[in-house]
């Protein structure tokens, strides 16, 4: 159900009672049924009540000390009071959880969900009861070998209910989807359609943008899907003027509002165009994190500190890596003029040749483009990140996910990106089997730190497989501990602010000889909690690539990118 902040929802955010089962030993116990005694001989060897509690939404490694490092089994319980209207319907949404959640209401089991980064819902409708529900999530965030992503990653793997929890009730018939953005290659065209739900789905569909004075009216057929093609004068989204609309979608049983603007992105030739100007993507790498605090980002309050950010240093692009993040960083990215980059998490070491695997991506990509297709700031689907051309059905396997994602939205740019150029005597030989299937080459390439210059960097030749598409470095970089200076800038090994700065000095001379670059993004903006990060000097458990350290100061390094960018 798209837009559920906007529906007629009760929050079941707020505190939780918790069951730590860190050995896994709950299933066994069936703790979702809450046995209490009945005889003096009685015990049970669990309780929700007396014991700790987490705050929902907010992952369980920040809130408990002892679950600092948890990959592992936490049951969730809620208690709850609701009576439903007759003619209603009633639906639980989860706007995620990471990474297994199994759902239980009143000790029946209604769902699960396998995906750490997409919302999932379950109606409820027959399954509540007067006066108090229970509600119990067993959530696992364990590595799975045939996970998405896979067993190694290099991120915090914050578990827990992560997003926001809401009751939403609707009529018996809802519009449950909609598809309202302008045609691909068009400025003024809107192509799309309304799905509505429920036992009475042949309705009148009216689409209404009040500022426009534009009505448009339309029905549905009786599959629910209602077709519409309509036209304006629309001021176009840019980051420079990010216009939204409100438009109002009625049909005869339901209402919904939303903010939309209306943008055309594509490529024309080797270069990218915006609204029909060319575009250079001045972006950066952010993960979900709030620095500060040392968890998963997930409020407007974390988006907005992590997005200031960006524009201060001079971004029109957020590359969210690698997962969808949550929609309160889509929603504020496209107020302040920010486009956006969305990704799978189809992450390095994935196993294309399971088919459970395929399964999941098709899962994961419905439930991300089903999310976000109607948020205009949202330019790209990234459909992967440094998978390999060697890996069995890793090609098929995406090609196929790639037509999929064409079918399901083809006003954005698709791009897989991949890490596995070659680089030696000072050029580069970019070959990918994925290239044929993307909008644009997106290159991840970290000369100066993981790979030494192999000569200057402002006379590295290229070699780009398909050399009429448009060409992206969405990953440079280097480590570097904020404070750790006046000394060589030689040596990688000193992990100095010299070092890094070096390294982006010399990426943005090497950045002319990129033939067809359209942008460019650093990795990243903040540093990072990563388990594989182990030097206990200068990592401390933190990727240190970052252009600002966790307490948010600056590194030489950002001002190397804050010029670059005020250049272009």
């Amino acid at each position: 159900m798209i837009s559920a902040p906007s529906r007629n929802t009760t929050s079941l955010n707020g505190s939780w009672n918790v069951i730590l089962d860190p050995t896994g030993i709950g299933e066994r116990r069936q703790l979702w049924q809450e046995k209490k005694t009945e005889l003096k001989t009685d015990f049970v060897e669990y309780s929700f009540e007396g014991g700790p509690q987490l705050k929902v939404p907010g992952d369980f490694n920040s809130q408990m000390s002892e679950l600092t490092f948890l990959e592992g089994v936490v049951w969730y319980k809620k208690e709850f009071n609701y009576s439903i209207s007759k003619g209603k319907r009633l639906f639980i949404y989860f706007g995620a959880v990471n990474y297994l959640a199994d759902v239980y209401l009143n000790g029946e089991k209604i769902g699960s969900h396998e995906g750490g980064f997409t919302p999932f819902q379950f109606e409820i409708t027959t399954k509540i009861k007067a006066g108090t529900n229970s509600l119990i999530v067993k959530v696992d965030n364990k590595r799975l070998k045939n996970g998405l992503p896979g067993i190694g990653y290099d991120w915090l793997n914050y578990g827990g209910i992560t997003r926001d929890v809401y009751l939403i009730e609707t009529g018996n018939t809802y519009v449950e989807d909609y598809s309202i953005q302008l045609k691909k290659g068009s400025r003024k065209d809107v192509l799309g359609w309304i799905k509505v739900n429920g036992v009475n789905k042949v309705q009148k569909i009216k689409i209404k943008i009040p500022e426009l004075d534009l009505v448009y009216l339309t029905r549905s057929d009786t599959s629910g899907l209602a077709r519409l093609q309509f036209s304006s004068a629309f001021k176009l989204w840019s980051p420079d003027h990010p216009k939204l609309y409100k438009v109002i979608i009625e049909s005869e049983t339901d209402t919904i509002e939303d903010e939309i603007g209306f943008r055309n992105i594509e490529v024309k030739g080797n270069k990218v165009v915006l609204n029909g100007k060319e575009i250079f993507f001045k972006g950066i790498n952010i993960h979900e994190e709030n620095p500060y605090k040392g968890s998963r980002a997930f409020s407007k309050e974390d988006a907005t500190l992590l997005l200031s950010q960006a524009k201060e240093l001079g971004c029109n692009l957020v590359r969210l890596a690698h997962y969808p993040h949550n929609e309160n960083m889509v929603k504020q990215a496209e107020k302040m003029g920010l486009m956006v980059w969305s990704e799978l998490p189809v992450y390095q070491h994935i196993e294309f040749s399971d088919t459970a695997v395929l399964s999941k991506m098709d899962l994961m990509l419905r439930e991300m483009v089903s999310r976000d297709r109607n948020r205009c700031s949202v330019v790209i689907w990234s459909l992967s990140n440094e998978t390999y051309d060697g890996t069995p059905n890793r090609t098929n396997a995406l090609a196929g996910l790639t037509k999929v994602c064409r079918a399901l939205d083809s006003t954005r740019l698709i791009t897989h990106v991949t890490n596995s150029q070659a680089y030696s005597n000072n050029s580069f030989k970019v070959r990918d089997s994925l290239y044929k299937y993307a909008d644009i080459i997106a290159v991840n390439e970290y000369i100066g730190w993981y790979i030494p210059w192999q000569g200057k960097p402002e006379n590295t030749t290229w070699n780009v497989a398909f050399p009429d598409k448009p060409v992206f470095i969405s990953e440079f970089g280097g480590e570097a501990l904020f404070g750790n200076r006046n000394g060589a800038a030689d040596e990688a090994a000193s992990w100095r602010e010299e070092y890094q700065k070096k390294i982006y000095t010399d990426q943005l001379k090497m950045f002319n000889t990129i033939p067809n670059l359209c942008g460019v993004a650093p990795w990243l903006l903040f540093d990072y909690r990563s388990l594989g990060r182990m030097h206990p000097v200068y990592q401390k458990g933190y990727n240190r690539k970052g252009l600002l350290s966790e307490k948010g100061e600056r590194k030489m390094a950002w001002y190397i990118m804050e010029q670059y960018y005020k250049s272009k």
